[in-house]
């Protein structure tokens, strides 16, 4: 009897469709959450394909607690003809009642904003994992430069005297 293939859950990079490394450069991330988002069919099949763009996009939290990604671009479906889709419009994030009302009071707070980080796939649902982030000024962007290139350094070191 032949054993079941078991396949990696847990893959490092595995189903990432899209990242936002700009938010990463230039935000702290305090907070992490997944959160779903709705789609639209011809929308599903472009993300898949890797035509998705969050650079400039942004998480907006309305009056009504619905929670909205705006200014994200995902690129008109190759084979989707009259039903593609508008490929700047805001999309629907899915989180529960407690993490849209605290999302909601962090966001009005002072300094605060939400920026969407990557977009991924679990179990064939495509979601977004957003961050709760606060802006660098110019100083701590430059330290956050000097600490990677000492830690590249001392890295390239270790491995150079491990060559020897």
């Amino acid at each position: 009897m032949a054993g079941k293939n078991k396949k990696k859950k847990n893959a490092p990079g595995a189903g990432v469709l899209a990242t936002n490394r700009k938010a990463l450069r230039d935000f702290q991330i305090l907070e992490n959450i997944e959160a779903g988002i709705m789609l639209t069919g011809t929308e599903v099949k472009s993300v898949k394909q890797g035509h998705a763009s969050i650079q400039e996009g942004y998480v907006h939290v309305d009056d009504h607690l619905e929670v909205w990604l705006v200014g994200c671009t995902i690129q008109p479906y190759d084979h989707g003809n009259i039903f593609n889709h508008n490929q700047t419009r805001e999309r629907k994030l899915l989180l529960h009642r407690k993490e849209i009302d605290r999302l909601f009071s962090k966001s009005r707070e002072k300094g605060l904003t939400i920026v969407p980080l990557k977009i991924y796939l679990v179990r064939g649902k495509v979601k977004i994992k957003i961050g709760l982030a606060k802006g660098k000024n110019v100083v701590d962007k430059r330290d956050t430069i000097k600490k990677r290139e000492s830690d590249r350094d001392t890295q390239r070191a270790i491995r150079n005297h491990n060559d020897r």
